[in-house]
């Protein structure tokens, strides 16, 4: 029998006010800060890190997820070596496809094989090692002024959601993997991303501040589905007449420079309008619940072998939301009054 001990962890876009938010995580006893990587849509995700670096003490920190293609390896490397000069042992690079970070640039994620392959480069890069990069050699030649030495302390994860990616994953032999869903095949490390909110007494899909604080979360689901299709959004309750109010908006080649707007993030007005719509289905989005019903999101990720819980908060209340959702996390308590989740205690699973 082993203990699952998930690990709380949030995730944020890099804004102007990432100074506040990871000050504020690291109070409320928050294990690591992720970052988004997504130019078109946020600040700089590597100034971010240094800004939040920078306002912490112990708080770990994470690209999450860095993206292949956005960056030379070497910038990244270089990037992240610099980080781990500021906040040594704290930093943690995961790379992802870049479904949004690409898509917002009109292109689409990058394959497996290049995700795969610039994971080994800027892995081989932080331990010193040559490297081939675009059929050239290259390796990190900072002095001891210039940067840390080699190896340095940089862990390099995954984002792995399906099959493929899974593979890839364990063929490379990262030591940790960031996902969307409750992994079939649990991973050394894993960490589940979920957005939502924790209700209050009384609250519902008509609430307002739910409307805004989940309302992202079910926006994110219609950018996907529009992603994959452009019809497909129209199954969703007022689905077509965001279609139609997008098409509007711009030609065909820069609609998805207005789909994106807000992403994960802020509601548009027609992102609101399309998430009042969908009423109580708005409470099927990500993790959005009483207290209770999020504890048992919880105890249900650990059994499956989640080590670490992302929470990604939305709406213009951030750190009310990191509040409510580290005192539901924090106060998992089983029926004889010991601690199920957190440090120092865990679900016990076969």
């Amino acid at each position: 029998m082993t203990k699952i001990h998930p690990r709380l962890a949030c995730a944020l876009p890099p804004t102007t006010a990432i100074t506040d938010h990871a000050i504020h995580a690291e109070r409320l006893g928050y294990h690591r800060l992720w970052l988004f990587d997504a130019p078109a849509l946020y600040g700089d995700l590597w100034v971010a890190l240094t800004r939040a670096a920078t306002s912490t003490a112990r708080i770990a920190l994470a690209a999450g997820v860095a993206v292949p293609g956005l960056r030379h390896p070497m910038v990244t490397a270089s990037a992240a070596a610099s980080i781990a000069e500021i906040a040594p042992g704290r930093l943690t690079v995961a790379f992802g496809a870049g479904q949004i970070g690409r898509r917002t640039l009109g292109r689409p994620p990058v394959r497996v094989a290049a995700l795969a392959r610039e994971v080994r480069q800027v892995r081989s890069l932080l331990a010193g090692e040559v490297v081939e990069i675009d059929g050239k050699p290259c390796q990190l030649l900072q002095l001891p002024d210039a940067g840390p030495a080699r190896p340095i302390d940089v862990p390099v994860w995954m984002a792995a959601d399906g099959p493929r990616m899974s593979a890839a994953a364990r063929e490379i032999g990262v030591p940790g993997v960031l996902v969307t869903s409750e992994p079939t095949d649990p991973y050394r490390e894993v960490a589940l991303l979920r957005f939502g909110t924790v209700l209050r007494p009384g609250e519902d899909h008509r609430s307002a501040r739910v409307i805004e604080a989940a309302g992202p979360g079910w926006a994110f689901i219609a950018h996907s589905a529009w992603q994959q299709a452009g019809i497909a959004v129209d199954g969703f309750p007022g689905g077509k007449h965001w279609r139609n109010t997008i098409e509007g908006l711009r030609p065909e080649n820069e609609r998805h420079l207005a789909v994106y707007e807000g992403h994960l993030s802020l509601l548009t007005d027609r992102d609101r309008d399309l998430v009042v719509t969908a009423g109580p289905a708005l409470m099927g989005a990500g993790w959005v619940g009483s207290p209770a019903g999020i504890h048992a999101h919880i105890t249900t990720a650990a059994a499956a072998g989640v080590t670490e819980i992302v929470y990604l908060p939305c709406g213009p209340d951030i750190v009310g939301e990191l509040e409510a959702f580290a005192e539901v996390f924090h106060g998992c308590v089983s029926p004889g009054g010991g601690t199920e989740l957190g440090d120092g205690a865990g679900v016990a699973i076969h």
